[in-house]
């Protein structure tokens, strides 16, 4: 029997988004012994958490149980712990509850929210990287139409009206464009003293254009969607400060103070604490933005029983080219280290793994989307018609596809959003108290 057969062969596995999660689901019936560790229970649908945010999904619509989607996979085991630390020389991962043996190793840690240096503006600028993060956001965001609802001060009113986005990637014009939805469309009459399209929503982005990433053409479609939305485009703008209660912007020329309750972050992420633990472990390379270098098979350099995958995973494909960090490319890295491991049994060859390109796309709202296809790009309500397909498509479980698509059709007719609900402490609660001299809640 060969060294590495599956018979004798432990995988570990760490992290249970895109990448983890694919890879665990290949590796299932493969003969491995195979365990998934992730801090949380569940996989998170990150593409659609916008939707969490403002309203349109819930939280069970994004998110499904690990143990769910792994059941008919007798030799996958799941674990909830956080990865502390790991020993290369003895094969060993540490956890908050133990350690576990491994004779390979898949990190897929992924990223976090990334503040270039000003942690402390995550207290008034939450970021979209969980669910957690969503319903945050979500509290947020429709406490700020209560609260100028209740205010008689047009001045007070006016800044908790007023939505800041920072940065103008997919994330923050997907998010820019729901709030502007939720204020210019679904919720207008809702409300006796406030009209909810007095709503000022900001974006705000240091490159030339939005969507940078994208074709020209289509950043300046996006722009136009944006604005017929009532958002506010800023290019070439950075975020100097974030307080409480404004926004501290500077352009090429100027700075402007923007007065604003409630400040969303998009603007840049930074690879998960692990990776800089794992590097320490193994000298592996970081680069700037604390991903870990590998080799074109996913692998650490000189380290063929550990790999890197995901968001976490700074690497060059077979061809050459940069893999983005995406969940397709996060999806295609799982499933081709699982696909490598089975042929490495089999004493076979392998091949560096080749990212397959389908193209991006970006929803802004109802009947508005761009996509850039490579072979064609597109945008208006073809677009958008295509993003909605896409995604129920790639929504794990055919019980959760059928359940959103049936919520996206309903609230397409009604013009509603179901879930509206302010849970947990409203934010800024703290401030709010001491501005009327109050301590502490009744």
């Amino acid at each position: 029997m060969p060294e590495n057969s599956p018979a004798q062969h432990h995988v570990a596995i760490v992290g249970g988004g895109f990448g983890g999660l694919f890879a665990a689901q290949a590796l299932g019936r493969s003969g491995y012994d195979v365990t998934l560790l992730d801090k949380r229970n569940f996989h998170t649908f990150q593409p659609l958490l916008y939707q969490v945010a403002s309203g349109m999904l819930t939280t069970g619509d994004v998110c499904v149980p690990h143990r769910v989607l792994l059941r008919r996979h007798k030799n996958v085991r799941c674990l909830m712990s956080t990865a502390v630390d790991v020993d290369p020389a003895r094969r060993v991962l540490i956890h908050e509850h133990g350690e576990l043996g491994y004779d390979t190793l898949i990190v897929a840690t992924g990223v976090k929210h990334h503040y270039f240096g000003n942690d402390h503006w995550a207290e008034n600028a939450p970021g979209l990287k969980t669910v957690e993060h969503a319903l945050r956001m979500r509290r947020e965001i429709f406490y700020a139409f209560e609260r100028a609802e209740m205010e008689s001060d047009p001045e007070a009113r006016r800044r908790w009206l007023t939505f800041v986005v920072v940065g103008g990637g997919p994330t923050g014009v997907e998010l820019a464009g729901a709030i502007g939805e939720l204020a210019h469309r679904t919720m207008v009459g809702d409300f006796r003293r406030i009209d909810s399209r007095e709503a000022r929503i900001h974006l705000v982005e240091g490159a030339d254009r939005i969507l940078p990433g994208y074709p020209p053409s289509l950043s300046r479609r996006a722009e136009r969607m944006l604005s017929e939305l009532g958002v506010t485009v800023h290019t070439q703008t950075m975020v100097a400060d974030v307080a409480e209660d404004h926004v501290v912007m500077r352009g090429p020329e100027t700075s402007e103070r923007l007065d604003a309750e409630t400040v969303l972050w998009a603007a840049g992420v930074r690879a998960s604490a692990f990776g800089e633990i794992l590097a320490a472990r193994t000298d592996a390379e970081l680069d700037r933005g604390g991903r870990v270098r590998v080799e074109p098979d996913l692998s650490l350099p000189g380290r063929p029983d550990i790999f890197v995958i995901g968001d976490l995973a700074r690497c060059r494909d077979g061809k050459g080219r940069e893999v983005p960090g995406l969940a397709p490319a996060a999806i295609q890295q799982g499933e081709y280290v699982a696909r490598l491991l089975k042929r490495r049994a089999r004493g076979r060859d392998t091949r560096p793994f080749v990212y397959t390109d389908k193209g991006t796309m970006a929803v802004i709202g109802r009947n508005r989307a761009v996509a850039d296809l490579n072979w064609f790009k597109i945008s208006g309500f073809g677009a958008w018609l295509l993003w909605i397909f896409v995604h129920i498509y790639a929504l794990i479980g055919g019980e959760r596809r059928l359940r959103v698509l049936t919520q996206w059709i309903w609230k397409y007719f009604t013009r509603r959003t179901g879930d509206r609900l302010i849970t947990g402490r409203p934010p800024k609660t703290k401030r709010l108290l001491k501005e009327r001299g109050i301590d502490h809640a009744a």
